[in-house]
């Protein structure tokens, strides 16, 4: 058996070729170091006494040298053992076995300069006594071993099988994109961005509080700086996430330390919006995290810089978990797993975590999984890995893969770059494809995730002109299936919103099943009391072949249980309490399968009612007003009054 194998990294590109006895496809083997020890092998010669074996079935793969007529192997012995490596030069021809004690001896054949040769046997014998040179040193003993007469064996690059392979992005046309907006200038790593088949929301520029822009996708072009925002908020806008389970449904987290939640008209807005269905208040410090549970409905996660994560029942506006003890510093992004039992989070002490939200427990943890000191993500996959983003020690941007059963060293581990924006990973579950962002960059990549070492799989890159803010990413059921759309982005510059269609190339028009499995839909596989109770679920999937037609979305309903009774007890830790008010329009409005509200709140629904009504009558008193002088104004411009 050989030891000592030494494998250097050559500049040519891999050539497959037999598997050497590292158990790997031979590349461009440059030296071979093999241990002086005459009591380790026996003798290969008993009458010649050499202390060197047959080299037997020894799988190398020559290659040719660029401007040179051959190639040959070059063995030199040297005090600690011998070294076997490519000669640069052809040596003198000779076939000639030396006797023991002679000269050394050489032996040469040429390799073809367009083939690569596989060496198969090599049976090498050298003199029992190494010759001396200059100062005692141990001469030098070149052998090259005759190839003998092979046909020479073709090689071509081996590219891995992947019909994600030629993936390719493209910008859309101008008409298309949304222009003249003028987009969050926060310092807040997030996507600015959220997108459904219905609605695109952008976070922008406001004077006096915190303000997102709501277009119907279809309302493209020039947007009039007049065009009414979701503003209710009294500091800036962080963070914001479309309900999965209702695309009229809203939530968004801010400086001013509250979540809402706002139901979206279903042609859009027409006048700014004001007023949230659901004001959510438990933070200390500003909410820079906000997402939706993937299965049950009205579960709302947020997490704050007070290190806090929150999970909410947004339907009665009740606190359901409080987890207060479990990240020592800032939290840089949550994400739930496939049928939302756990969550991971990414926090500034470079550790990523595995939570149980329900019971308020680590289910597993790993430190320094970055070493850099930059911000890093942590995103779950369909089957149940960790795929992280972050920094090395070096500022060397990273991808990492992680078994959160094996969570000591990751599964893989990969270096971008040395760029310092914040890498923003998007994935999709249907085709194992994560899309990588890095804010202030002007490209996308893209790589797929397969069970195959190395497990991550570099695809391809789309790069533009101009660096992106934000990025937001539609659902699977918003794409266009008849043009083999896989994804699409909408990347955000400083005053615009471009959309950008990632598509496989397929020159058949019928349905691609193997493009577009089964996916998520918009309904939810449980209700909030289900999973507290304890259930799992895993999100209601919907075939794409007829296409996704939205159906009919129901309003937000609110059911506040008794929220302003003060002889309720203090709730424990953990257990549901109730969270902050709702305006006075939704706070008697029963949920679906709620109870009946009491006299009293039947009262005070009343009264709003009767409020809304003179609302309602004094607007058209000053509307008619208005248009009154509006015609005498026009009779004085005409000189009839």
């Amino acid at each position: 058996m050989l030891c000592g194998w030494e494998r250097r990294p050559d500049p040519r590109p891999v050539l497959p070729g037999p598997l050497d006895r590292l158990g790997a496809p031979c590349t461009f083997l440059q030296a071979l170091h093999i241990p002086w020890d005459p009591e380790l092998w026996p003798s290969a010669d008993p009458q010649r006494r050499s202390f060197w074996p047959p080299l037997s079935v020894l799988p190398i793969t020559l290659l040719p040298n660029p401007g040179q007529e051959g190639a040959c192997w070059e063995l030199t012995r040297t005090h600690q053992g011998a070294k076997l490596a490519l000669a640069r030069a052809p040596p003198p021809s000779s076939t000639r076995i030396p006797e023991a004690g002679e000269t050394p001896w050489v032996a040469s054949s040429r390799a073809p300069q367009d083939s690569a040769v596989v060496l198969q046997e090599v049976n090498a014998f050298l003199p029992s006594d190494p010759p001396l040179g200059r100062g005692g040193q141990v001469s030098p003993v070149t052998l090259s071993c005759n190839l003998g007469n092979r046909e020479p064996v073709m090689f071509r690059k081996v590219v891995r099988q992947s019909k994600f392979r030629h993936v390719f992005g493209q910008p859309v046309k101008n008409n298309q994109c949304y222009e003249d907006i003028r987009v969050s200038r926060v310092t807040w790593d997030s996507t600015f961005c959220a997108v459904n088949p219905k609605f695109l929301a952008v976070i922008v520029e406001a004077s006096g509080g915190g303000a997102f822009l709501v277009l119907p996708l279809s309302k493209t072009g020039r947007i009039d700086k007049a065009y009414p925002t979701v503003c209710g908020h009294t500091g800036p806008v962080l963070d914001i996430d479309w309900c999965p389970h209702n695309d009229e449904v809203i939530a968004s987290g801010s400086e001013d330390c509250t979540v809402m939640v706002w139901q979206i008209p279903e042609n859009g807005l027409v006048s700014p919006l004001t007023e949230p269905v659901v004001v959510l208040e438990g933070h200390s410090k500003r909410v820079g995290i906000i997402t939706w549970h993937p299965t049950a409905r009205n579960v709302l996660l947020s997490a704050g810089c007070d290190n806090v994560v929150l999970i909410w029942n947004v339907s009665t506006v009740e606190e359901l978990y409080r987890l207060d003890s479990l990240h020592p510093d800032l939290i840089y992004n949550v994400s739930w797993n496939r049928n939302g039992s756990l969550f991971c989070t990414a926090c500034k002490d470079k550790s990523v975590r595995i939570v149980d939200p329900r019971r308020g427990t680590l289910v597993a943890e790993r430190e320094k999984a970055h070493e850099g000191a930059r911000p890093m993500r942590a995103i779950f996959l369909a089957d149940g890995k960790v795929f992280t983003t972050g920094f090395s020690r070096m500022s060397e941007r990273q991808l990492a893969l992680w078994d959160p059963e094996n969570f000591g060293e990751p599964m893989a581990l990969q270096e971008l770059d040395s760029s310092n924006g914040a890498l923003l990973p998007f994935y999709d579950p249907d085709t194992n494809v994560v899309y990588v962002c890095g804010k202030g960059d002007s490209s996308i990549r893209y790589f797929e995730i397969t069970d195959e070492s190395p497990y991550i799989h570099f695809l391809n890159t789309f790069t533009s002109k101009e660096p992106q803010r934000g990025m937001g990413s539609m659902p699977k059921r918003g794409l266009e299936v008849s043009k083999c759309e896989i994804a699409r982005f909408y990347k955000l510059h400083e005053r615009k919103c471009e959309p950008i269609v990632m598509t496989v190339p397929r020159k058949s028009d019928l349905f691609q099943d193997d493009l577009y499995p089964d996916t998520a839909g918009p309904e939810a596989a449980l209700e909030a009391e289900e999973w507290v109770s304890g259930r799992d679920a895993n999100p209601i999937l919907i075939s794409l072949r007829e296409a996704y037609v939205p159906s009919k979305q129901r309003d937000l309903k609110v059911n506040r249980r008794n929220v302003l009774s003060d002889s309720r007890p203090a709730a424990a830790p953990g257990s549901p309490r109730p969270g902050a008010s709702t305006p006075a329009a939704f706070t008697s409005i029963a949920a679906p399968g709620g109870s009946l509200a009491g006299a009293g709140e039947a009262g005070k629904l009343e009264e709003v009612m009767q409020e809304l009504r003179a609302l309602r009558a004094l607007v058209k008193e000053q509307g008619d007003r208005i248009c009154r002088l509006e015609e005498q104004l026009g009779r004085v411009e005409n000189g009839d009054a």
